[in-house]
């Protein structure tokens, strides 16, 4: 691949600006804006006045393929050589080894590094950091915390004199998402020095449910806070872009699959009932009710168990390939059942999977459908050449995962691709069940829990 120049659009000129002039500032960018290749851009200018080795933080597949192939494909960007940390302990340690201007390595792969360059006496080189989806580190405390966010917090504030917050989602879950990320640019001075004090300022915290609601002044006051330093920039600002057209497809259990989803469901809501703080976390029943409803249900602890319930949404997936008339279909699965009873299914289906390859029989058109799994196939992962058409097969809460799923076929990077083409999302949802509950979730944002007991007392009358 010849490497092209670089021209920036008016949306990333915004980006790199404001990363330029702020040495520690968030980028809050919808997904396909170019947040990548702006950030490297930045780090490459940086380097001729402020000489000095940089660490991007990313999920596994971004931090060992997308930012090196964005480097790769911008001559302005030549100077900049990246070297990925991740793989095996000795290949990791080999990259640690080798002399380039930019590392990557995965969040997952931070307390290894910091513990290998603390007991091998290494000092820490990288004089600027690039936290990529940095919603990873929204799980920061000062104590208690997640154990990737708490090791790189270590010389966040003492050896890194550069942070880049970039997301597209920086509150998937609601506004206390944002003080773990926000504290790796401040120190916590904008948003409270401790999660605690963040909580007991803008939120209250309901005595018998343990959950957390923002004050009706909270948004308010906490993006004026953080407008300084973070920078929100819409795709519709900038683009022709309309919104993904969302075409739910609705099914009705069978008559006994109903009766094994209502006793399941009588259960869950006892449980939630007689425990309320542990009305979600705790509830697994709530993930059987959500396997029902797609269809089959483990019947062990090990996950590799099942049995087949019914296969109604399997026929709606049928009509909805059918109805695509040739054109490819993704399917987003959730669990392990999912996926094998849609293989089995669908022949030609293929599964998602790390191989470079099958992402690339995709956008060539050599996979008629594919079987995704939103954790697997979400962050830096690019789909828009294969197809324009996504089916949601099973349900699951996480927002930010949904939102990430669809964009990889999105509006955003079908036009970015040059396809004039609306973005088609099905949504095959089991009527009267939880997956109700999980769209009225992704749809208002509302806590997790305050839908289950709503949807107990409306069953109770």
């Amino acid at each position: 691949m010849t490497p092209a120049p670089f021209i920036p659009g008016p949306h990333q000129d915004v980006m790199i600006e404001h990363a330029l002039d702020h040495p520690r500032c968030a980028i809050w960018a919808g997904m396909g804006m170019g947040k990548t290749s702006s950030a490297l851009t930045v780090l490459n200018m940086l380097q001729l006045v402020e000489p000095g080795c940089d660490l991007v933080l990313a999920p596994l597949r971004v931090a060992r393929s997308t930012w090196p192939n964005e480097a790769e494909k911008w001559d302005t960007l030549r100077n900049i050589e990246i070297v990925p940390i991740v793989g095996t302990e000795a290949e990791r340690i080999a990259a640690l080894k080798a002399d380039a201007s930019t590392n990557t390595i995965n969040y997952d792969n931070l307390p290894w590094l910091i513990e290998h360059l603390a007991v091998n006496k290494m000092p820490w080189r990288w004089s600027r950091v690039v936290s990529d989806e940095s919603t990873r580190l929204k799980g920061f405390r000062l104590r208690n915390g997640g154990q990737r966010a708490a090791a790189i917090a270590r010389v966040a504030h003492t050896r890194v004199r550069r942070w880049i917050n970039l997301t597209g989602t920086p509150s998937p879950n609601g506004l206390n998402d944002l003080w773990g990320q926000t504290w790796f640019l401040d120190a916590g001075v904008r948003l409270g020095r401790t999660y605690t004090s963040f909580k007991q300022r803008w939120f209250t915290e309901d005595r018998y449910t343990m959950e957390m609601r923002p004050a009706p002044f909270a948004r308010e006051q906490i993006e004026d806070r953080l407008r300084d330093i973070c920078v929100t920039l819409d795709p519709k600002d900038y683009f022709d872009i309309k919104d993904p057209i969302v075409r739910p497809v609705y099914v009705d259990l069978p008559a006994k699959a109903r009766f094994q989803y209502r006793e399941m469901e009588k259960k869950m809501f006892a449980e939630i009932e007689g425990n309320e703080i542990e009305a979600f976390n705790a509830a697994a029943r709530t993930m059987k009710c959500l396997q029902l409803a797609n269809g089959a249900a483990y019947i062990d602890d090990t996950g590799t168990k099942w049995v087949e319930t019914h296969d109604v949404k399997l026929q709606a997936l049928e009509s909805i390939i059918e109805e695509a008339a040739g054109m490819p279909v993704l399917v987003a699965y959730q669990f392990k059942s999912d996926l094998a009873r849609i293989l089995k299914a669908f022949p030609k289906a293929r599964q998602f999977d790390a191989d470079p390859k099958t992402e690339r029989d995709w956008n060539a058109g050599k996979i008629p459908i594919m079987a995704l799994h939103p954790a697997s196939g979400g962050h830096g992962v690019n789909l828009q050449d294969g197809g324009n058409i996504l089916a949601i097969f099973g349900h699951w809460w996480n927002l930010e995962e949904y939102m990430q799923v669809i964009e990889r076929i999105g509006p955003v990077r079908q036009m970015q691709a040059g396809h004039n083409r609306p973005t088609l999302v099905y949504p095959i949802v089991a009527r009267d069940t939880v997956d109700e509950l999980v769209m009225a979730r992704r749809e208002t944002k509302r806590e997790v829990q305050d839908l289950l007991l709503e949807a107990m007392k409306r069953r109770a009358a």
